[in-house]
């Protein structure tokens, strides 16, 4: 932190932002996401792959709401707990190490949910999903970002989600409706976002070109290989490769 001129004592999450929202484009999806989920103030969210809590902190901030998040992830998890203490938010966000496929939640408990580019990682997606219905009140939203399956072979590797294809489990969005479906979510609504995760895999690119990558970001969190992590990510998304999706949908009444 202290090389991005940021001072632990008096950290935001705004300044965490760069570094906390670990998943593809990083902090803008997570606002374009926010700006299109109804959420009320009080609302209880879960956040299913949370990651280091980045999202959950923004949404509990803005909507003034508590998020409860879950990941497979114990280092992750504890990294997001700390993180809440160190900006002041361990009242509004719970952090819990967990599977998605099998959630440590009562039935019909939360007033929303969403799971940011987690998928890829899930076997099987069928009970993810069903997981997902069972906590949520009747009513409540279902929201998810993830790189579909394109239509025109596999993709290249490493990515994000996978250094070789392994524990990768993409679907083509169809599928993932369908899927959906099954679990009994209605209204699905899907928005296809390539372009706009593409254009942020090619300015990151030009950045590092320039050598002008920030000190503070998720780059470091991908490790050595972040560089041709990104290449690919965006190659993948120009050779119809992958798909990346929004998916929006709710729990019937």
């Amino acid at each position: 932190m202290e090389l991005a001129g940021i001072d632990p004592k008096s950290v935001t999450i705004e300044q965490l932002a760069p570094v906390d929202h670990f998943h593809a484009r990083g902090f803008p999806a997570t606002v374009e996401l926010a700006d299109v989920l109804p959420v009320r103030e009080n609302d209880r969210l879960v956040d299913i792959g949370c990651g280091i809590g980045g999202p959950a902190r923004y949404l509990a901030k803005r909507f003034r709401c508590h998020v409860d998040g879950i990941d497979i992830t114990g280092p992750f998890v504890d990294a997001a707990n700390k993180l809440s203490v160190l900006v002041g938010m361990e009242n509004a966000v719970n952090f819990r190490h967990g599977d998605g496929q099998q959630l440590p939640y009562e039935d019909e408990v939360f007033d929303g949910g969403y799971t940011q580019h987690v998928t890829m990682n899930v076997p099987d997606r069928d009970l993810f999903f069903a997981e997902a219905f069972r906590v949520l009140k009747p009513s409540a939203f279902f929201a998810l970002t993830e790189h579909g399956l394109g239509e025109t072979g596999a993709p290249h590797h490493p990515v994000p989600w996978s250094k070789d294809g392994s524990g990768a489990y993409l679907m083509r969005p169809a599928e993932t409706v369908a899927a959906l479906e099954r679990a009994g979510f209605s209204e699905i609504e899907v928005t296809d976002t390539g372009d706009k995760y593409l254009k942020g895999y090619k300015a990151a690119i030009e950045l590092a070109e320039k050598g002008e990558a920030p000190v503070f970001g998720s780059h470091i969190l991908l490790g050595e290989l972040a560089p041709q992590i990104v290449r690919n990510a965006a190659r993948n998304i120009e050779e119809r490769r992958t798909q990346p999706v929004q998916i929006i949908c709710c729990k019937p009444l």
